[in-house]
């Protein structure tokens, strides 16, 4: 078992394939982080902790004349609050008597052969790994709280998850303020932080800081996990690059409120908690209840960041994204929205999904403006029932005449959207979340609608439900198109609003759930303006979420870039759109557009009505080579080929297929220089002394060259030009 407990030394060990976790009971039952890294042997790591005395550090009663033993200096794995420690602590509460104290104490542990399971939350599925669980409680027996930390440990994907149950077995209700997921102390080490700020349209960009003496800060208090800040980060070490050096990825699989933060403390200790943000959250723990924390996702590389992103990518793709899709090629789809936006009607539709037919498209997704009274955003959302003016027969009559033509039927929806001028707004104003002493923030004149009422949870499965039951329909795209204000549930007491946004978002999950148990090969495609719920909790329900607004190519280049830190290129959505682009107005080549959508889902947002033959031969193309691609680009091994801090005038990616006989390399100029330097990529991942050749042509190279002296790219003198390759392994 990955699991071990020495009771001699009151020592957990875990251990993956390439990285050692280690815990520690103290003499009065403090539980330490004494490691986590490479693989140590069974060396008790408590050694690095020093006893040494510093002025304003108290120290614990049982212990006080050991002035040398604090809680503000000790590496914890799950901290008190209150009690000494003044660095960020992982949990804040409040008992009966108003005191803000919890002093968690050891109590028993259990070694699990399975893995555990959230209540209510997303986690990341067993399947048919060999996993453990290894139980530690701890307790504060005189507020009467206890806490299970819950471990699961993947050993041959090197992965490790995280979380916790709080448990009031007192006799009186505690205040829950704060409830992170993850607390982990490092020892005396200097780190660079990465994480991935952003906005609408260029979501997830990349940003490296060196950690100083201060408590630095990730977090989205939106009600989504947000376009501005993704709920993933890593620590590195100064010297690591994308291929040599120690990182540590930590990511939550929760899709609302969250917060990140890292403390470099007094003593050059850096610690990190994660977890829901405690902005806006505070929770009635009764006598006798549990509260689940959301799952976090922790892994370690020695061999860069390359290696760390792999680590993330098999585990979303094999273990959260939902399994019946992960063997299946995913429909390429052309979306109506460029296009036509509101303005479309049945015959429109037909005309556009037969000339997508020609080209190869196998789905039509029929966007915005289809139901009620939605002819722009100022009406609709909520009245769940096809518009017959515009579509005769509604959605059974359409999504039938589409199969018969040879095409599957897509349709978004917004399900926790209303707009005022709607039906349901008319009859149900209380099933909004809105401050009933306040006029509402609007945004894209909508309103949210209070998913932490069971009633409205319920309204909208029966919604989609008897369209889905009436229509032919293989794909749901599920958006999200503003984050969340006023706060505020009428259905709950005063004393429980600090629950909504949690129960809200675990609302959502309730509903994707439900959804999924009754339409399991109905793939639904996650959206939020884009990208602004690009999270691993909805990847557990959606295997795929729209990546960005934003289809520029050359801006999407970061936009997927800095996604692929954390999450596979399958669960990406990309599509071709118009050129000049609808979002910048940069003009770029359809084959350019081609490669850059290639690495994600691959669709189109266009009007046929306005390419040329040579256009519709170049997407047919296209087509073909995605296809022919398909499990290189989905399952293959990612590389990132160019470096963040080279600022390079291009970027260049691979897919290196599992068996290692094939490889896709691709290049796209993002700024083309008169008297340019020339190109030379190093490839990563290929047999040194076996021979490859370049399909379509006679060039053959040895691996070693190709990793070692790299591949060299001849320019033209064109704006965003791109080049994708295929090496084949010489038999």
């Amino acid at each position: 078992m990955s699991i071990r407990y020495v009771e001699s030394k009151k020592l957990f060990q875990i251990e993956t394939a390439h990285s050692m976790y280690q815990m520690k009971i103290n003499e009065i039952g403090i539980l330490l982080h004494t490691y986590y890294g490479e693989k140590l042997g069974n060396m008790d790591m408590s050694y690095q902790i020093p006893s040494v005395e510093r002025g304003f550090s108290g120290n614990p009663y049982e212990i006080s004349t050991h002035h040398e033993v604090s809680l503000d200096l000790l590496p914890q794995e799950y901290t008190s609050s209150g009690v000494g420690d003044h660095r960020i602590s992982s949990i804040d509460a409040i008992s009966n008597n108003g005191s803000r104290s919890i002093d968690f104490r050891y109590k028993c542990h259990k070694l699990l052969s399975s893995k555990y399971s959230i209540e209510g939350l997303p986690y990341v599925r067993a399947h048919k790994d060999d996993v453990c669980t290894l139980e530690i409680i701890l307790i504060d027996e005189i507020i009467g709280l206890e806490i299970k930390l819950l471990y699961g440990v993947f050993e041959s994907k090197d992965i490790i998850t995280r979380t916790v149950e709080l448990t009031n077995i007192g006799k009186t209700t505690i205040i829950l303020e704060k409830v992170d997921s993850i607390c982990i102390d490092f020892l005396n080490t200097n780190y660079d932080l990465i994480h991935f700020q952003g906005r609408h349209c260029m979501e997830r960009q990349f940003e490296q800081n060196t950690l100083n003496h201060d408590i630095q800060t990730i977090s989205s208090k939106r009600g989504m996990s947000s376009h501005q800040n993704n709920p993933y980060v890593i620590l590195t070490e100064l010297a690591t690059t994308e291929d040599i050096g120690n990182c540590y990825g930590f990511m939550l699989m929760y899709s609302g409120n969250h917060k990140t933060e890292i403390e470099v403390d007094q003593t050059n200790n850096t610690r990190l908690v994660m977890g829901i943000n405690d902005d806006y959250f505070r929770w009635e723990l009764e006598p006798n209840s549990v509260f689940h924390a959301p799952e976090t996702i922790l892994t370690f590389s020695n061999l860069g960041l390359n290696k760390l992103s792999q680590n993330f990518h098999n585990i979303i793709r094999e273990n959260i994204c939902p399994i019946q899709f992960q063997n299946i090629q995913r429909p390429i789809l052309i979306n109506n929205w460029e296009a036509t936006y509101f303005d479309f009607d049945y015959t429109k539709i037909i005309k556009l999904a037969k000339q997508a037919l020609e080209v190869g498209v196998n789905m039509f997704v029929l966007d915005d403006g289809w139901f009620g009274n939605r002819n722009n955003d100022n009406a609709g959302l909520g009245d769940w029932i096809a518009n017959e003016s515009k579509l005769p027969g509604g959605l059974t009559k359409l999504s039938k005449d589409l199969k018969a033509i040879g095409m599957n039927f897509g349709l978004w929806f917004e399900p926790e959207m209303i707009n005022e001028n709607s039906e349901l707004y008319k009859s149900h104003p209380e099933w909004v979340l809105q401050d009933p002493s306040r006029k509402p923030v609007i945004s894209r004149n909508q309103m949210v609608l209070d998913l932490s009422n069971i009633d409205v949870q319920n309204y909208i499965f029966k919604s989609i439900d008897k369209i889905l039951e009436g229509s032919e329909i293989a794909y749901i795209k599920w958006d999200f198109n503003r984050s969340l204000s006023n706060v505020y549930s009428n259905a709950l007491p005063n004393s429980k609003q600090g629950e909504v946004s949690h129960k809200f978002i675990c609302g959502t999950y309730s509903l994707l759930e439900r959804l999924n148990s009754k339409y399991p090969n109905t793939l639904i495609e996650g959206c939020a303006g884009g990208g602004g719920r690009f999270d691993a909790g909805m990847l557990y329900y959606c295997p795929q979420i729209w990546c960005s607004d934003n289809t520029d190519p050359i801006a999407r280049l970061k936009i997927q870039k800095g996604t692929s830190y954390g999450y596979p290129v399958s669960t990406m959505g990309s599509h071709v759109s118009a050129a000049p682009n609808h979002q910048t107005g940069r003009d770029v080549s359809l084959k350019t557009r081609g490669i850059v959508a290639m690495s994600g889902t691959f669709g189109y947002e266009l009007d046929f009505d306005k390419l040329t033959d040579i256009d519709k031969s170049e997407i047919t193309k296209q087509i073909e080579n995605f296809k022919k691609y398909y499990w290189i680009i989905q399952k293959g091994t990612y590389f990132r080929l160019t470096n963040n801090k080279e600022n390079s005038f291009y970027e260049a990616w691979e897919f290196v297929s599992k068996d290692k006989t094939k490889i896709l390399l691709n290049m796209v100029v993002t700024n083309i220089k008169a008297n340019s330097e020339i190109p030379r990529i190093k490839l990563k991942g290929l047999e040194k002394h076996l021979i490859y050749h370049i399909e379509g042509t006679k060039e053959k190279f040895t691996g070693a060259a190709l990793m070692y002296a790299g591949y060299v790219f001849s320019l033209n003198i064109e704006d965003y030009q791109s080049f994708q390759i295929l090496l084949v392994l010489e038999k």
